[in-house]
Parts: structure tokens; sequence; C-alpha cells
């Protein structure tokens, strides 16, 4: 399942990754704060990280500012 839609708009779960990312967090971390599956949050900061919505620091991700505003919805 995709995070970011054609139109550059988050999924559901992307915007449930993206909303899980209020401090940084690992994969892990976040996997269990949102109860997604570690493969889906793995490829889903693969794909929010390509679109430029989150980053990847010291191996854990922050959500960017394009990231917050897509949130928010």
């Amino acid at each position: 399942m995709a995070c970011v839609n054609a139109d550059g708009t988050v999924t559901e779960s992307g915007r449930a990754m993206l909303l899980g990312l209020k401090v940084p967090a690992t994969a892990e971390a976040l996997a269990s704060a949102t109860g997604l599956p570690l493969f889906r949050i793995r490829s889903g900061l693969r794909e929010m990280a390509q679109a430029g919505l989150v980053v990847e620091l010291e191996g854990a991700y922050r959500v960017t500012e394009r990231g917050e505003t897509l949130a928010k919805g």
C-alpha cells in the first residue's frame, strides 16, 4: 500500500506515520506507536523520504515542514 498518492497527498497510513512522528523516531519505534507492521513502516518511510515528507538523521526519522502540512490535511 502506498503512502503518497499520485497527486502528492498522503494516504491514511501515510498520515498515521507522519502523525506518529511528533518526535523523531526509528522505524521500529514508529511501528510500535502506530500499530502498523514494520515492513509497511520501512517502505512508507522510504517513499515519504523520496517525496520530501520525512528525513532520516542519525537513524531517526523526522517530519519535514511539507510533511507536517500534509499530515494536517
